[in-house]
């Protein structure tokens, strides 16, 4: 958590088509490193309101116009003082359009706007650029079937064991790269001459990435996080991942997965970030999406999340005594 969030429209930085005219200085530089790679060291954010697909309030639209920022700020002021739920992701701009503010969890315990950093207004209606309508493309019939068949053993069975519960709430992995904004979305990136790290504050994960001539790991060896290896294209640095366990993801057939990411410097404050997935398991098609992140003088925090917490021993025992209670009033023993 950064700060509590009081948004108004002197703190929304805008950006148009991946260029951040707010921040953009014409006589910029691109630093480079002592190897004379572009410098991408620090912490940046990605605090976006631009959802992942685009609303269909939209149509075809990519690109808001400056009447629509304008009545963004006006609407995010009157939402932030309308109601204190939080909204993650793009539910800032879902909301601020349909008027409708989609609690995150309804339930006790639910998260409210202190919980979230500032965000950002961008221009794109949605971070995916391809397909170019802006949604995800068609998933496969495996990956329809097996949504289905999770679907009802969560309801079926939802605390069995720990092994019923998310990645997430079992503090395993919230994946990488984790490109959700506006709630522990801050990166840090490290450079040396053969290697670029880059520390994700959600679950404090790090990845390590080889930038000099390093085949991939064994096709036989599979990991949470998969297996990243980096080269420059230009000063552009590319990233591409293989080797993800398929207990990594919720789709069929996740090893199989490639990803693509593309990080370039556009200014003194904008780091243009492109993400493009081949996940033939799950996708009948490649998709990519691009976010900026904002450079900050903000630090990363720890997020002290550890398997085996006590917040997943409540949700067993809580599970245990919802089936105690239904065998009572069953008449069983």
């Amino acid at each position: 958590m950064k700060s509590t969030l009081t948004v108004c429209s002197s703190i929304l930085i805008l950006m148009l088509a991946g260029q951040a005219i707010a921040q953009a200085d014409s006589d910029w530089q691109l630093s480079r490193t002592i190897d004379g790679h572009p410098d991408f060291q620090g912490v940046w954010e990605n605090n976006t309101i631009t959802p992942v697909e685009r609303p269909d309030v939209f149509g075809d639209k990519e690109i808001l116009t400056d009447e629509d920022v304008a009545f963004l700020q006006r609407r995010i002021t009157e939402i932030t003082a309308e109601s204190s739920d939080a909204l993650f992701g793009g539910g800032v701009l879902e909301a601020a359009f349909s008027g409708e503010v989609k609690s995150y969890d309804p339930t006790t315990g639910n998260y409210d706007q202190q919980w979230m950093a500032e965000r950002t207004v961008h221009r794109r209606t949605s971070q995916i650029t391809d397909p170019p309508n802006g949604k995800f493309p068609p998933r496969t019939e495996q990956a329809i079937a097996m949504g289905r068949e999770r679907a009802q053993r969560r309801e079926d069975h939802p605390a069995d064991s720990w092994t019923d519960r998310s990645l997430g709430e079992r503090c395993l992995s919230f994946g990488a790269p984790r490109l959700g904004s506006g709630y522990n979305s801050y990166w840090q990136i490290v450079q040396s001459r053969d290697t670029v790290a880059i520390i994700q504050e959600m679950a404090h994960d790090v990845r390590i990435i080889p930038i000099v001539d390093k085949p991939h790991i064994d096709e036989d060896i599979k990991l949470w996080h998969g297996d990243s290896r980096g080269y420059w294209d230009g000063d552009t640095l590319v990233i591409e991942t293989t080797n993800y366990s398929d207990k990594s993801s919720g789709g069929p057939n996740t090893s199989a997965k490639i990803n693509v990411e593309r990080l370039t410097r556009i200014s003194a404050s904008a780091l243009q970030y492109q993400f493009t997935s081949i996940d033939p398991g799950t996708y009948t098609a490649p998709y990519t999406r691009e976010i900026i992140f904002d450079h900050t003088p903000d630090a990363i925090y720890e997020y002290a999340c550890h398997e085996g917490n006590y917040g997943m021993e409540n949700i067993l025992a809580g599970h245990r005594m919802e089936e105690r209670l239904a065998r009572e009033a069953a008449g069983e023993n």
